[in-house]
């Protein structure tokens, strides 16, 4: 399979500060790709790299199979785009600025789907200064698919989305990974990245840490659970590489229903936290 982004060596300097240092990556086509990373980390540096906003100092960009830094209208009309945030649409309506995006793309989706995907029905005519705030994320969301897009770039696309928003969406982007778009997600909303990612990379000092699918990254899949449970009135709870095993030795031990039971393994929250701590500097813990 080609992949649909590929990157070697990408650096980004600013004044002393290496923002993207020498940063490898690829990203398969159709795959929905995570890259997750604190504030300042390089993340968003890197993602206008490929989006072809922001010029690179040194290194190797492919996307969909050209340089973003050269690539022309063509290309760009593979491409989709779902910003942290958008303005100067005030004066017009989620259907009027849909229709106008769509005419810019060689096969856009129809207008009335888009606005019904991201469930804008009641509001497609409303004018856009009078949207609340998960209203316009959603509006986004929809220029960003508008085009249907080969490759979608969506930069914390649920901010500001209610729980029941947030859950529509990510069925949303399932469907469209389902059609094959290729789509790269950047989110502080770890629960986002381990439901909808194929794979996930952290990225800290400007440089990928670790990278794996949701459950097995940073080795999350091969470590210690902890089992808990109540016996003789008092809570119990012990770390094992082997839950089964202990479970089944508590089961005969106390002749059937283990009570209070509970078996865990690291959150992916706790597995990017635990690698944020330990690739970070001391200045960046200060």
């Amino acid at each position: 399979m080609t992949a649909a982004v590929h990157v070697h060596g990408l650096t980004k300097i600013y004044g002393p500060t290496r923002a993207v240092d020498g940063l490898d990556l690829q990203i398969e086509t159709g795959e929905v790709f995570a890259l997750l990373g604190p504030n300042g980390a390089g993340k968003t540096t890197t993602v206008e790299i490929l989006e072809g906003f922001r010029s690179r100092d040194s290194g190797q960009v492919s996307v969909l199979g050209s340089d973003p830094a050269t690539a022309g209208a063509a290309w760009r009309d593979r491409i989709g785009i779902v910003l942290q945030s958008s303005g100067g649409l005030d004066l017009l309506t989620p259907r009027e600025i849909l229709r106008t995006t769509a005419r810019l793309y060689e096969r856009p989706r129809a207008v009335d789907e888009v606005i019904a995907s991201v469930g804008l029905q009641q509001k497609a005519d409303a004018r856009i200064a009078g949207l609340s705030g998960g209203q316009r994320r959603r509006l986004d969301v929809a220029l960003g698919i508008v085009g249907r897009p080969d490759l979608l770039f969506l930069d914390e696309p649920t901010t500001g989305f209610d729980p029941q928003a947030r859950r529509d969406f990510w069925t949303l982007i399932e469907s469209l990974a389902h059609e094959g778009t290729t789509i790269v997600l950047t989110t502080h909303y770890l629960d986002e990245a381990e439901h909808l990612a194929d794979r996930v990379a952290v990225i800290l000092g400007g440089r990928i840490v670790a990278l794996d699918t949701p459950t097995a990254l940073g080795g999350r899949s091969a470590q210690e659970a902890t089992v808990t449970w109540e016996e003789a009135g008092a809570r119990h709870t012990e770390k094992t590489s082997a839950p089964t095993a202990l479970v089944t030795a508590l089961h005969a031990r106390l002749g059937g229903e283990i009570s209070a039971l509970t078996v865990t393994r690291p959150s992916l929250e706790d597995t990017y936290l635990a690698l944020v701590s330990a690739h970070s500097t001391p200045e960046q813990h200060s």
